[in-house]
């Protein structure tokens, strides 16, 4: 029976190769001489292999593979990951809204989300989740993916979660009904100083906008004259996000960015009358992590002369990817275009050498010493720009800072990469503050006191080193004492967020920032602020 179908698969198969060669056609393009012979390959594979093969694998990986070939950012994305990959840039997810972490194999929740479905029925900081569904939520099964797949679903559909609570021997039982989850783009917004406001954006989103205007409103109600924005680590987003952004900070009628690729005409995208802060004092922060959207807004402000940027050069992505849909549902991210900044500088850094080498390009900044001395990076002759007010900017790749702030060398300690590593500082001041917080609260009665005040005393350090111990980090007290200082921060920091918000992690850190130290100097200092823009 087997034979018998083989062979009448192999007759109908030649059968259609006769009848269409037998056909008077058109000549074909490219395109379709090479979709034919992918099909023709497909259709050989599933029907003459020797063994069985899975086919929709063999259809992913070839895609793939033809993707790696044109350049680093072109992408597929398959039916399942579609709504993960989007997530974070939509702005919000369906489930029950808690912000948790792993410790020693149990769900512990660090803090519902304000007004969120968990927070609505009385879940709590500290909590911990044994059972989900009745089914026992603990132990080496448990995983992101597992507590993801069990806690997130669609909206208006039910939970049920066993908690324990402190020492409470019993458990509590929760119905929760999943809702909506926002997931806010900016992650601290605040005042510096008396004058001086600081918003920290970790991701161009859909509603990133909208969440800017919101956060300058109360700084500005806050007596804010200046401001410093914060783009470190920030890789990018929505395109038009980046434009709306930009927008707030332009006079009507500049250019903002502009496209062009061989099948992509260019487009330019202009500023409008909207800016909420056209003028006053800005600075913004970048580094070799802020990409994409994060290099549209600081080129757009350094082509303009619009503020002050701050830090080391950025990434370098300048392709613009288009999302095309697969039947079946899956998604590739073609790059269609090159993004420009007003003068012209093409962000993206080269690519020619192959992904491999593209990978390694941090690795080589490093090597290079870019990433503690300005004057270790060249730029041609043949890629200089003009500003607005004249000063000379450079194409090539990424954005070029107008201050170069050097790598803080107290993070280059092997004991502390350890200790961030295995995870040893994060469980420590958990554990820490899941433990302390009500008397922190009742001792030091609000964050910033507890910000001026606290200190990480010794008897810190040592839990941190049994935690280290715990965690099979080697202590070495010659590392620790190189990075002391940023260590007991960080520890600071981390306490700080799991008894408050995410916001005050940033507060402790600003102290030893060294860029917003520089900001704050050259925020401080007209006649400085105006000569750097003004390239003297």
């Amino acid at each position: 029976m087997k034979i018998k179908l083989l062979l009448t698969n192999v007759l109908l198969f030649a059968s259609i190769i006769l009848s269409a060669q037998n056909q008077p056609q058109k000549p074909q393009t490219k395109a379709q001489m090479n979709a034919q012979k992918l099909a023709t390959t497909l259709y050989l594979i599933e029907n003459f292999y020797v063994d069985t093969a899975n086919t929709d694998k063999v259809t992913e990986d070839a895609i793939v593979a033809a993707l790696k070939e044109l350049d680093p950012h072109s992408a597929y994305i398959s039916k399942k990951d579609v709504e993960k990959a989007n997530e974070p840039l939509v702005g919000s997810f369906e489930g029950i809204g808690v912000t948790y972490q792993l410790i020693r194999d149990t769900i512990t929740v660090i803090s519902p989300t304000a007004g969120g479905p968990s927070e609505k029925v009385g879940i709590m900081t500290g909590d911990q989740f044994i059972k989900i569904d009745g089914e026992e939520a603990f132990g080496k099964k448990i995983d992101n993916e597992y507590v993801q797949k069990r806690l997130r679903g669609k909206k208006g559909t039910k939970v049920t979660v066993s908690v324990k609570r402190g020492n409470d021997p019993e458990l509590l039982d929760f119905e929760i009904v999943r809702d909506k989850i926002p997931l806010n783009s900016i992650n601290a917004a605040y005042m510096l100083d008396d004058h001086i406001g600081y918003i920290k954006l970790d991701r161009f989103a859909q509603e990133s906008a909208q969440e800017f205007r919101e956060a300058f409103a109360k700084l500005q109600a806050q007596g804010m004259e200046s401001l410093i924005f914060d783009l470190r680590g920030n890789t990018g987003g929505y395109l038009n996000t980046a434009i709306e952004l930009v927008d707030q900070f332009l006079t009507e009628d500049r250019l903002v960015v502009f496209t062009e690729g061989i099948h992509s005409p260019r487009q330019e995208w202009r500023s409008t009358p909207a800016g909420v802060y056209t003028s006053g004092k800005l600075v913004v922060l970048i580094d070799e992590g802020s990409a994409s959207a994060s290099e549209i807004f600081s080129g757009a402000m350094q082509d303009h002369d619009r503020g002050v940027v701050i830090g080391r050069r950025s990434f370098g992505k300048g392709l613009v990817q288009r999302p095309f849909n697969l039947p079946d549902g899956s998604q590739i991210r073609l790059t269609t275009s090159r993004y420009h900044t007003p003068s012209g500088r093409c962000i993206q850094r080269p690519y020619e050498n192959g992904a491999e080498d593209y990978a390694k390009e941090m690795t080589k900044r490093l090597e290079h010493g870019e990433y503690f001395h300005a004057d270790s990076i060249h730029f041609p002759d043949s890629l200089k720009y003009k500003t607005d007010g004249g000063r000379t900017v450079y194409g090539g790749g990424g954005i070029m800072p107008d201050i170069f702030i050097p790598v803080d060398t107290a993070y280059n300690s092997k004991l502390y990469t350890n200790l961030v590593r295995k995870g040893a500082i994060n469980r420590f001041t958990t554990d820490y503050a899941l433990k302390h917080r009500d008397e922190i609260k009742a001792e030091y009665d609000d964050f910033k006191n507890f910000n001026k005040t606290f200190e990480v005393g010794d008897n810190l350090v040592q839990g941190l080193k049994k935690a280290a111990e715990e965690a099979k980090v080697e202590w070495n007290d010659e590392q620790f004492a190189h990075s002391e200082k940023f260590i007991l921060l960080q520890v600071k920091a981390l306490i700080a967020r799991n008894v408050w918000e995410t916001q005050q992690y940033y507060e402790v850190m600003a102290k030893e920032d060294a860029g917003i130290k520089k900001a704050l100097e050259i925020l401080g200092s007209e006649k400085e602020y105006k000569r750097i823009l003004k390239g003297k």
